[in-house]
């Protein structure tokens, strides 16, 4: 892996790369240079969710966190890129993201140490529902993905850029699942029903909760978040059709910080703080037992992770 190496669907966004860059910059520039006793974490989780654990680990331990969090818009992408860039000289130690696919991806480029990879806890990808607006559903009944592209729903459905974050897990995964001829026409269909593509997750309970749609595709912390703002909005079960989202941790290869780093990478594993996280919302539970969800095999995402991209560009290019 070389210096200039980037993931590859970031190379037509680059007004977001140069926004992402810049704000990596300002926001980091006290990370920069270690010292004994501090650990550099790159964290896609939400901060404030990952905050208030950090600081209580570096209460526990002594060991201060340097924290460098991304941006919605182009969730993961910007540190993921970021990391690929430091491959050869290593700033950060551990990064925590909320969802398994760029964490998957950069441990297959190498980024990360050899077993110095987990998933911990789980959220899921849902439907949320407005609960004003869809008086005549009956909310305990499944709404398939593929029903998202009857023209009932035209114009009444947010979801996020699928390029980014866990719209694009999701959306990876669902090729794999319904295979490439049915993906590809459902993908046409749904953006033919003129879908409100917003910049992240939480853009979409907020325009759900506000009557701007009726459906969206989001994950459950943030209908938990929404419906805690007191938004009249309802989650929809989880179906076979259903991702769900890990939260990882992982050591950076030739990590600046490395006891530190393995402290800390055992810390986010432990139930106690799983557990909070839990509570805080961050996390839907920690084990997701028998519930539904979609069954990836993510050697084979991977394989063709720039070739569904190529394609998602082309159908929701905006």
């Amino acid at each position: 892996m070389n210096q200039g190496d980037t993931i590859p669907e970031w190379n037509n966004n680059r007004i977001l790369f140069l926004l992402a860059i810049i704000g990596i910059a300002l926001g980091f520039s006290a990370c920069t240079g270690g010292k004994n006793g501090e650990v550099v974490v790159y964290a896609a989780q939400d901060q404030e969710y990952a905050e208030p654990i950090l600081k209580q680990f570096t209460k526990e331990t002594g060991i201060q966190v340097k924290t460098l969090f991304d941006s919605e818009a182009v969730k993961t992408v910007g540190l993921a890129n970021r990391l690929l860039a430091e491959t050869n000289r290593p700033q950060c130690d551990v990064f925590w993201g909320n969802e398994e696919m760029r964490t998957r991806q950069l441990a297959a480029r190498g980024v990360f140490r050899e077993k110095g990879v987990a998933g911990f806890g789980f959220r899921s990808r849902r439907l949320v529902a407005n609960t004003n607006l869809i008086t005549k559903l009956n909310l305990r009944t499944t709404v398939t993905l593929a029903q998202l592209t009857n023209r009932i729903w035209q114009g009444k459905i947010a979801l996020a850029y699928p390029l980014y974050g866990t719209t694009a897990a999701h959306f990876h995964a669902l090729r794999q699942h319904w295979g490439e001829r049915a993906w590809l026409d459902w993908c046409q269909a749904l953006q033919a029903n003129r879908p409100l593509l917003v910049d992240g997750n939480s853009v979409v309970v907020k325009l759900v909760g506000r009557g701007e749609a009726y459906l969206g595709l989001t994950d459950s912390d943030d209908i938990l978040a929404g419906q805690r703002e007191g938004l009249p909005i309802v989650s929809l079960p989880m179906t076979g059709e259903s991702l769900l989202i890990p939260n990882t941790v992982a050591i950076v290869r030739g990590a600046p910080h490395g006891p530190e780093a393995d402290r800390l990478f055992k810390y986010l594993q432990r139930s106690d703080i799983i557990e909070k996280l839990v509570t805080t919302g961050a996390l839907e539970g920690t084990s997701a037992g028998i519930r539904p969800h979609l069954q990836v095999s993510w050697e084979t995402l991977l394989r063709d992770l720039e070739a569904t991209n190529e394609k998602l560009k082309a159908i929701f290019l905006r």
